[in-house]
């Protein structure tokens, strides 16, 4: 299973939007940024997700989702209502992705952006190098592990 983190604000969809119904599942759509949706591409059932809410007071991974349905043409490309329309798009060609996730864990503390810069087992991780605004990335097994083990009580 590989490993990923993607970034939402809080107030459009974070971790107390999945909590809400942990049985439930929320589409992962609306990704306008052609290396994330080749992330989102890659993306496949059972996958491990950090949560990270960003542009709030309050930065950083909030809990971790598990992806429950990989990667299939998002809908909302296809809508002329929705913001995420992309009348370029089509149903034979579709151009993003989107990706079903459901809840698994809120941490009991959220683990700052800066808390993730102090570490040097994160040095290669984009959420932490200047200028890198990608809401979609992998993780290696290594950094998972090495957030995983922060004290965060």
């Amino acid at each position: 299973m590989a490993k990923w983190l993607i970034k939402s604000e809080p107030s459009e969809c974070g971790i107390d939007d999945f909590a809400r119904d942990p049985d439930g599942f929320i589409p992962w759509d609306g990704v306008r940024n052609y290396q994330a949706r080749n992330f989102l591409a890659q993306m496949a059932e059972g996958d491990e997700v950090f949560l990270y809410h960003s542009s709030c007071k309050h930065i950083g991974i909030a809990g971790i989702v598990r992806v429950v349905r990989g990667a299939y043409p998002d809908p909302l490309q296809f809508d002329p209502e929705s913001h995420y329309h992309d009348p370029k798009s089509t149903r034979d060609k579709p151009r993003w992705q989107a990706v079903d996730m459901q809840f698994v864990s809120r941490l009991p503390r959220l683990i700052s952006l800066d808390r993730l810069k102090s570490l040097p087992a994160l040095a290669e991780l984009p959420l932490v190098r200047r200028g890198s605004r990608l809401s979609v990335m992998p993780v290696s097994e290594a950094e998972w592990q090495a957030i995983l083990a922060l004290p965060n009580g």
